[in-house]
């Protein structure tokens, strides 16, 4: 065997040993399950209204955007989209690219240069911690939502420049980020807040707006926010939300933007649709935390802020085998095991849905509280 073969042998047996190995699986196949898994928030993914715009703009536009969005690739349909979500969100101007992942890579990545400091919080999205890789920035990681600690690295700091990067929902424990405190720490010291909306788009806020929203930052000048279409829009690709001067250098230097296909024009249709219906039926966030609050209760956990809830367990095993159980029950949940949890703390992963109807929360109830023996 080569050395690589050899290695690669070593690092399964290795991630076997440790309950640590993961597996592509088609979810599509097999009875009916409550899903408490994936992230599709609101359920429109599936709504008629999502999918027959999707329908339509691909029959316009056909499959794929066919270029970077410098070339060709930019449609009429991209535009409306940004327009949507920068009325919605109430920021100024927005940009959208084909992933989340895109937009948290390009914002910290164009924004950063060798004098600047990049201040993560310790449980950021792996894009995010990727762009820090590729920044060429020093980066500074701090304990978690500890606003003091963002506030002594960026008044510490020798470099001209400061981004500051956090999520607004967390995604592994679900919980909020202090928005408005590290919004004031960002000004006071003439830095740029970056933080991830995703988990927060369609749950949190006036309508779903988002915390940045909700807080009375959007279109702040030193307020970013990055977004993805694939949860509460039900559709896929991503954007950031800025002030022009910010869009502008992204068009100009971003390379995940600059040199990517664009978006597909039936997931850009998809997602402006889903907007359109969450700006006409807001009641779909407040259902969604409702769920979750349901679920929390069953879980013995306290009610998230958005959809996600977190369940600590006693190891990844363990983990693992309470989503087996709870797939036999016909319910599917999620599990974050090491290295996907910042803490190293392997954890049951819900997420509310505000479409289950009542009978279906209270199977879910039922069983989330059997399988944890409560």
């Amino acid at each position: 065997m080569s050395s690589y073969s050899d290695w690669l042998a070593e690092r399964a047996a290795a991630r076997e040993e440790a309950g640590l190995v993961r597996r592509v699986f088609p979810s599509d196949v097999g009875g009916p399950m409550i899903d408490l898994a994936g992230n599709d928030y609101l359920g429109l993914s599936r709504d008629p209204r999502v999918v027959d715009a999707a329908a339509v703009a691909a029959r316009e536009f056909g499959a794929g955007a066919g270029a970077s969005r410098l070339v060709t690739g930019t449609l009429a349909v991209h535009e409306l989209l940004e327009a949507a979500l920068a009325g919605f969100t109430g920021f100024p101007s927005a940009l959208v690219f084909s992933t989340g992942y895109h937009a948290n890579l390009s914002v910290v990545a164009a924004l950063a240069d060798a004098d600047t400091l990049i201040v993560s919080d310790a449980h950021v999205h792996a894009s995010m911690i990727d762009a820090c890789r590729l920044s060429r920035g020093r980066v500074q990681v701090v304990p978690h939502n500890d606003v003091q600690a963002v506030e002594d690295a960026l008044s510490q700091r020798t470099e001209a420049r400061a981004l500051v990067l956090i999520e607004t929902i967390y995604s592994v424990l679900g919980d909020a980020a202090p928005v408005a405190e590290l919004a004031s720490a960002c000004e006071r010291h003439d830095a740029l807040l970056v933080a991830d909306e995703a988990h927060a788009l369609g749950v949190c806020g006036d309508g779903g707006r988002g915390l940045l929203h909700q807080a009375g930052l959007a279109g702040a000048e030193h307020v970013i926010a990055t977004l993805t279409l694939s949860k509460s829009l039900g559709s896929q690709g991503g954007a950031v939300l800025a002030v022009p001067a910010v869009r502008e250098h992204l068009v100009n230097t971003a390379r995940p933007f600059i040199y990517d296909t664009g978006l597909a024009p039936a997931a850009t249709a998809a997602a402006n649709e889903a907007l359109t219906v969450l700006a006409m039926e807001p009641e779909c966030a407040s259902q969604v935390r409702a769920v979750a609050g349901r679920l929390a209760d069953a879980c013995g956990v306290p009610a998230p802020e958005g959809a996600v809830l977190a369940v600590p367990m006693p190891g990844p095993l363990e983990a693992v085998a309470a989503v087996d159980a709870a797939a036999e029950h016909g319910l599917r949940i999620g599990c974050f095991r090491p290295p996907s949890t910042p803490d190293g703390i392997s954890r049951l992963r819900l997420t509310a849905h505000a479409h289950l109807s009542d009978e279906e929360v209270s199977t879910a109830t039922k069983v989330l509280r059997e399988l944890l023996g409560r």
